[in-house]
């Protein structure tokens, strides 16, 4: 006798976070309202669907306890990693952008992968030569772009 399993009823979260993207917009804000008691003044879907990643992830895993939330808004007000954080900004994700300001121009750099960044629609293998093309001297790229300090500021 042959028994067949019934397909699940419920969806992964991945999958559900993945679907996002192929949604009609009326599914979008269908889902919004679902999650959200009202929606928001603007209508930028990668916005909308970040929101719902999040809400769908937190239904299922839960929310951020409170400490850790403090602690991103405070990275996200200053542009600073805690000390104890720093030792793991080398290990930057794919997509990340990076930001600085020098001589009164916008540096912006995208982490492609292990050893590969962006910078003005040219590859580099390491922020510490673009930090050098940007400065006109040697330095330190991780310490340049605010990853970790530089020995004078350790000091």
């Amino acid at each position: 006798m042959t028994t067949h399993a019934q397909p699940s009823k419920t969806i992964s979260v991945a999958a559900q976070v993945g679907q996002l993207a192929h949604l009609s917009m009326r599914d979008i804000w269908a889902l919004w309202d679902e999650h959200f008691d009202e929606r928001p003044q603007h209508h930028h879907r990668t916005w909308l669907e970040s929101r719902l990643a999040y809400k769908i992830q937190e239904k299922a895993f839960g929310s951020l306890k409170p400490t850790t939330r403090r602690k991103l808004e405070e990275i996200g007000e200053t542009g600073l990693l805690p000390k104890r954080m720093q030792g793991d900004a080398d290990r930057l994700l794919p997509g990340t952008m990076l930001t600085r300001f020098y001589d009164d121009q916008e540096h912006k750099v995208v982490v492609r992968g292990v050893r590969d960044f962006e910078y003005r629609g040219q590859r580099f293998k390491s922020l510490s030569a673009i930090a050098r093309l940007i400065a006109g001297c040697p330095w330190s790229g991780p310490a340049f772009f605010g990853l970790k300090s530089t020995k004078k500021e350790a000091a």
